[in-house]
């Protein structure tokens, strides 16, 4: 690279949304410890709070059923209501938490009230 020069990448929001969440996808198995070919992953954001939620779940059940989300969990309202997980995604160590369906369920509905 020449002396004085610098080189800028600018990009939009779905942009920046795309590569928080590709970047995410790519480490998922390190970051959330599942191997990635078997789990079914959800994601949102608040870019007015500047907070990302990124989940993933067992895919499928023993029979080889799909597994969804449950459709009382909406992720925009959850993303309010969790606390967060760790401070950075570059430390050592666990950088989530577990919850059961029924959990997260239960938070939302507390959370509405």
């Amino acid at each position: 690279m020449k002396e004085n020069t610098v080189r800028v990448i600018k990009i939009c929001k779905e942009a920046l949304y795309e590569f928080l969440y590709e970047n995410i996808i790519s480490q998922e198995e390190s970051l959330l410890q599942v191997p990635a070919t078997e789990v079914m992953n959800h994601f949102a954001i608040d870019w007015e709070r500047g907070e990302f939620i990124f989940m993933a779940h067992k895919a499928e059940d023993a029979d080889g059923e799909l597994i969804l989300l449950p459709k009382e969990i909406q992720l925009e309202i959850l993303l309010k209501a969790l606390p967060e997980t760790a401070e950075s995604l570059l430390e050592r160590g666990k950088v989530y938490r577990d919850y059961s369906f029924e959990e997260l369920k239960e938070l939302l509905r507390r959370k509405r009230r």
